[in-house]
């Protein structure tokens, strides 16, 4: 079956995304060639990496709902990871909540107002 193989980032202001993935995340930037592009390196192992390319039109509006895919990042601290994301800029778009099962889920926003996820892995979640 198809799997996903990469991912983009949209950004107003590609400099200032770069610099919060890699504070959030500690994620690898690297320029591609010439063109406003830049390959996005988020580790070794299991996973995929990505781009970031310049937002062609506005940024989503503050209220306006998820309209695309959203990218979910696997953490081992999620407070801690919450708390790095408002530090380098970004905002909670909905709160921590247990994934029974599975872990501990939420949404926040870069810089850009791009939704992205992250998951405390936890197979001891509790039903909300």
């Amino acid at each position: 079956m198809p799997r996903p193989v990469h991912f983009e980032i949209h950004a107003g202001d590609p400099e200032r995304a770069v610099a919060f993935y890699s504070s959030v995340f500690g994620w690898k930037f690297e320029r591609w060639g010439e063109a406003p592009y830049w390959v996005i390196s988020t580790g070794e192992g299991d996973g995929i990496d990505g781009g970031l390319v310049p937002r062609v039109g506005p940024a989503p509006e503050e209220s306006a709902p998820v309209h695309g895919y959203v990218n979910t990042i696997a953490v081992t601290d999620l407070d801690a990871t919450l708390a790095s994301v408002s530090e380098a800029g970004g905002s909670l778009a909905l709160p921590k909540n247990p994934v029974p099962g599975v872990g501990w889920l939420a949404y926040a926003k870069d810089t850009e107002g791009n939704i992205f996820g992250m998951l405390q892995p936890d197979s001891e979640a509790p039903a909300p």
